[in-house]
């Protein structure tokens, strides 16, 4: 099963990554937040009191064994920066700008927030590299899943075919209306296979970011691909979703280290 539950947390694990990588996306289940961030809220930036917001990042560590001071994480901008988190981030300097967190230490935990934009997950055993991506709609647009892939050829010398990549909850198509502005770049972005990640219905137009995303990563060269095809705006009970909740809701956290 794709659903775990430790001491009151709920979280996700893509079933096709092996058992010694530690892996979790975190449901909204087992934190400390009240409402609206309720309850495992780990997104600093959307109004919840900072002392709730690192306990669950501190409970989210703990739950899968992971020292909360091996953290690596971002400030998340929308684009395809590269951050290569050679050592954990000290706590004490800001998080660097970038959407893409890519590592080979096994002694660093990476770690992302999300909140209906989709979290990717990346890992070469062959290489013993890991790697998460967040891709919103500017995100996909601009390829960022194509981006994590050529930074693991250019830094570690990974090959695609033998990279695993996992895409996670995210808000799905039939919840993802978009406007003309969208509709432009996706079209832009992906030519003559733009109808395939755009939906139509009543006149409107509806994005689906889990198929543009394979589609990316397949572009690239990877060949194994797990999606969760779990919707976050469908599931508010295990999900933050910004949309589906009109901005007043927190972000789940998504975690990911190399084996020891």
């Amino acid at each position: 099963m794709p659903f775990h539950e430790k001491d009151g947390i709920k979280f996700f694990s893509f079933q096709s990554f092996p058992r010694s990588v530690t892996q979790a996306i975190f449901t909204r289940r087992g934190g400390v937040s009240s409402a609206p961030w309720l309850s495992l809220n780990v997104g600093g930036s959307v109004g919840d009191e900072k002392t709730c917001v690192a306990e669950n990042r501190i409970r989210s560590f703990q739950t899968l064994d992971r020292n909360p001071a091996s953290i690596h994480d971002v400030w998340l901008v929308h684009g395809t920066n590269i951050v290569y988190a050679d050592e954990p981030r000290p706590l004490e300097s800001p998080s660097p700008q970038a959407d893409i967190l890519l590592t080979d230490n096994p002694q660093v935990t990476l770690f992302m927030r999300f909140g209906d934009c989709t979290p990717l997950f990346f890992y070469d055993s062959k290489k013993g590299v890991a790697g998460i991506a967040h891709a919103g709609w500017m995100g996909t647009v601009k390829n960022v899943a194509g981006a994590a892939i050529k930074g693991m050829q250019a830094k570690y010398g990974c090959k695609p075919e033998d990279i695993s990549a996992g895409i996670g909850p995210a808000i799905g198509v039939d919840h993802y209306q978009v406007g003309e502005d969208v509709i432009s770049q996706v079209r832009a972005a992906f030519g003559q296979e733009a109808e395939a990640v755009l939906e139509t219905r009543d006149g409107s137009a509806y994005f689906d970011l889990w198929k543009a995303n394979a589609l990316q990563l397949r572009r690239a060269g990877v060949e194994q691909i797990e999606i969760s095809a779990i919707c976050t705006a469908c599931h508010l009970d295990d999900w933050f979703s910004h949309r589906a909740e009109k901005g007043k809701t927190g972000r789940f956290g998504a975690l990911l280290a190399l084996p020891a």
